[in-house]
């Protein structure tokens, strides 16, 4: 099956760009949120499902305001993004390749996220 993207050029206006840098940094504090929970279930062995950090999400959002701000489907594409992450991660161990353990995400190294239904 294809998948066809578009990309566009945005030109946003200083009001678009800090609601975008807003979605951005609430992204990339959701994925380290996210890194930091499985990181601590990893040591405790207990497993961490991509649904139960999803399940999380309508907490997060009633304590935070900003959070709340952001659509629900750029959150869970966010979690889904670092599960794919992590499962690559341990595809490449089990198959004795070189592989890199999902970093932290800083200011300039998380640019983009995605909205998976658009009706916009």
């Amino acid at each position: 099956m294809a998948r066809k993207t578009f990309k566009f050029r945005l030109y946003p206006n200083r009001q678009q760009r800090e609601k975008l840098t807003a979605t951005l940094d609430v992204c990339r504090e959701l994925y380290n949120a996210g890194l930091q929970e499985r990181i601590e279930a990893c040591k405790k062995r207990t497993p961490v499902r991509v649904f139960d950090q999803m399940n999380q999400l309508p907490d997060i959002k009633e304590i935070r305001p900003d959070v709340a701000g952001v659509f629900s489907q750029v959150l869970q594409d966010t979690l889904r993004r670092l599960d794919k992450t992590y499962k690559a991660f341990f595809g490449r161990v089990q198959r004795g390749q070189q592989a890199g353990f999902p970093r932290f995400k800083g200011g300039h190294r998380y640019a983009s996220f995605t909205y998976p239904q658009s009706g916009f």
